[in-house]
């Protein structure tokens, strides 16, 4: 997913073009992020990166996402100097419980332990996830693209 910018922001060059998504708006990319997404793994970045961080976070504060997303924050040493999380908490900016949104990893294998967890946490209903092989049940009709998806952003209430 990515974002025609005058600079620096170029399209993976393995990705095949059928899945080469290109987005002209900012809030429209960030939409189909929050939309498909069950994880985040942030790595160190500038605005922009802030920018989705903090969306995210954000959604994930005020309950505006109808699923749990695991964020992980890698680059510990990196992050804790770009901004100070712990102190934003510490002078009352964001509740002590926001602190829970995140985790930090600084490695490869701690940060695939934190996805794994909270993905199976948050998302596997304690079925067996293997491959897609099994038989279908006769009669039963396909599930649906929301159903295969989960639930997205909240549903707002009337």
């Amino acid at each position: 997913m990515n974002i025609k910018l005058p600079f620096e922001q170029m399209p993976n060059p393995y990705i095949t073009p059928a899945l080469n998504l290109n987005f002209h708006y900012f809030f429209m990319r960030k939409y189909w992020f929050a939309y498909l997404a069950k994880a985040l793994v942030v790595f160190p970045g500038g605005f922009g990166t802030l920018d989705e961080m903090f969306e995210l976070l954000t959604l994930a504060q005020t309950h505006k996402l109808a699923k749990k997303i695991t964020v992980v924050i890698y680059g510990a040493s990196y992050w804790k100097n770009v901004i100070n999380l712990e102190m934003l908490a510490e002078k009352g900016a964001i509740a002590l419980k926001d602190m829970d949104l995140f985790q930090f990893a600084d490695t490869p294998e701690e940060a695939f332990r934190i996805l794994k967890d909270g993905l199976t946490a948050n998302h596997l209903d304690g079925e067996s996830y293997g491959p897609r092989s099994e038989a279908p049940i006769p009669d039963s009709p396909a599930p649906s693209a929301q159903e295969e998806l989960g639930p997205d952003i909240a549903k707002t209430q009337s």
